[in-house]
């Protein structure tokens, strides 16, 4: 009797994941353009080694050395920043945004444009304790790393539209997230 209700509970709980929408994420349908992808990254090493095996577990071979017939992700601007948001009533911060800016392009083997610099930007905010600024390190930390991880499906949701739209080149877009 065990056995069946296991396996009930076992069908239900996938069923109910199925039905709220929940899905493991798979990798990106790239245009054919990018089988050989030269990646370019100023000033974000986690976003390009995190990039560069997003690509690979896309399929693409990611090469080392830009060259004819090798596809190239160009992304010139890749920063963070730290704003505050609100002050208490003693001077105090007491919230702080993390902003993530990048730029990105993607042209093909031949050097053509196939998809024009995209700007996106993301930001999570968070509340600050002044008696715990170890904590809040750490915080910022997380917060870029969570941001470096959705800066990077951002990115591949937009390669893979350009695949969907039949590889040719994409209107310059803007994008911000925000979350909290």
């Amino acid at each position: 009797m065990s056995r069946i209700l296991k396996a009930s509970l076992l069908l239900v709980s996938a069923l109910a994941l199925s039905a709220c929408g929940f899905h493991l994420r798979q990798s990106a349908a790239l245009p054919s353009a990018m089988q050989r992808v030269h990646l370019t990254v100023n000033g974000g090493l986690d976003l390009q080694r995190d990039l560069a095996r997003a690509l690979e577990a896309s399929g693409a071979t990611v090469e080392d050395k830009p060259g004819a017939g090798i596809a190239e992700l160009r992304v010139p601007l890749a920063t963070f920043s730290t704003e505050t948001l609100t002050v208490s009533g003693y001077a105090r911060v007491t919230e702080y945004a993390v902003r993530y800016q990048v730029q990105f392009q993607l042209n093909d083997g031949a050097g053509q444009v196939l998809l024009p610099l995209q700007n996106i930007s993301m930001s999570r905010e968070f509340s600050y304790d002044a008696t715990n600024t170890i904590g809040t390190t750490a915080q910022v930390e997380e917060i870029q790393r969570s941001l470096n991880d959705d800066m990077v499906q951002s990115i591949l949701f937009r390669l893979q539209a350009l695949q969907k739209h039949g590889g040719g080149a994409v209107a310059p877009a803007a994008a911000s997230s925000s979350a909290h």
